[in-house]
């Protein structure tokens, strides 16, 4: 466990001293440089007596059960209920965010519940969940948390799930990723330009990321692009992201399209449009991507999964809901035998899309 500073103040990892009393963070590429007292970019972690702390160990915006599916996680235990939470605050700034009274909080008002590491284990294993999800704003930014979440999960063999931007460091992507079993990534563009304008980060690290997952480590990973009309979806873009997913993360690694509605600072831009998530989807298919999903609209055919050998319908989805599974031992095709990657049961959940609040503490 964390060291305590204080309440509500837990001492973090991945940070130097500097000879002038500074302190340099080494959680996320932003590398913020702090004074005493002095918090990051993200909010979250502070210079405290020439110490980083977490100023949000053990609080959170709330609880809530969802199902997997929401996270976007198709190919991750099908029909699974996951609790989710998160924290306060972000390591981007993005002009997008649908979290954003979340991710931009500057108030503690907003952390209304607290839970320990084991408590949020235990109401999972009551909730029957199968898996827990750090998730809302980036749980990159409260690492030690999520950590701490993670080991009281798997000691009760409750899966966990990341749903990141994937914006970390060389310095703190293993000790992070060697506690989750499954991560969605938010690549959030294919342009350093986007990052750098909308966003207020970088490409590269969140690349970075991804290859790290794929090469590096045993989790589970899909990819969410959030389609932004007349900034991030055109056809050239679509072409070279998908050719870097296939050349470097190879062709099944599950690719979610995700539908843009206007938010937080970008108001004056209009929703994506269903057919540009369906052109985004087949530019993606003609690339190599096995498995491509469009979100945040009605698209049963988008959003189920097909063998990649023979066409079967593998797992038919209505937004939340489950049809049609035609799955047999876990991970094959029942008509050809071809193989699925990703982690299944036997037999889907049946949460179905219930959305269930609960408290802890």
């Amino acid at each position: 466990m964390v060291s305590v500073l204080g309440q509500d103040n837990y001492v973090g990892r991945h940070w130097t001293k500097q000879a002038d009393g500074r302190v340099l963070c080494q959680v996320c590429p932003r590398y913020c440089l702090l004074r005493d007292g002095q918090r990051g970019f993200c909010f979250v972690r502070q210079n405290i007596g020439g110490k980083i702390v977490l100023t949000t160990y053990g609080r959170s915006s709330g609880f809530c059960i969802d199902p997997i599916e929401k996270k976007p996680l198709n190919h991750f235990y099908p029909g699974t209920s996951v609790l989710s939470f998160g924290t306060a605050g972000c390591n981007l700034g993005c002009k997008f965010c649908q979290n954003w009274n979340i991710s931009k909080s500057r108030e503690w008002d907003s952390l209304t519940d607290e839970a320990s590491p084991e408590a949020i284990a235990q109401c999972a294993e009551k909730m029957n969940c199968k898996s827990v999800a750090f998730t809302y704003n980036d749980p990159v930014i409260f690492a030690e948390y999520a950590i701490d979440i993670a080991k009281a999960c798997h000691a009760l063999g409750i899966k966990t799930v990341a749903v990141t931007a994937g914006y970390i460091t060389n310095e703190a992507r293993p000790e992070f990723f060697e506690h989750m079993d499954a991560a969605n990534v938010d690549l959030k563009a294919f342009t350093e330009e986007f990052y750098e304008k909308i966003t207020l980060g970088a490409l590269q690290p969140v690349l970075d990321t991804l290859a790290y997952l794929k090469h590096k480590t045993k989790v589970w990973f899909e990819i969410t692009t959030l389609l932004i009309p007349g900034e991030n979806d055109s056809d050239q873009e679509l072409n070279d992201m998908c050719e870097w997913i296939v050349k470097e993360l190879g062709g099944d690694v599950p690719l979610h399209f995700s539908a843009f509605h206007p938010d937080f600072r970008m108001l004056g831009i209009p929703p994506t449009r269903p057919s540009d998530l369906t052109r985004a989807r087949n530019i993606a298919i003609a690339k190599g991507i096995r498995y491509v999903y469009t979100g945040n609209v009605h698209d049963p055919k988008g959003g189920s999964t097909y063998c990649a050998q023979c066409g079967q319908v593998l797992i038919e989805r209505d937004w939340y809901e489950l049809g049609a599974y035609n799955l047999k031992d876990k991970n094959k095709c029942s008509k050809c035998g071809a193989f699925c990657p990703g982690q299944f049961d036997d037999q889907p959940g049946t949460w179905g899309s219930k959305r269930l609040p609960v408290r802890i503490g």
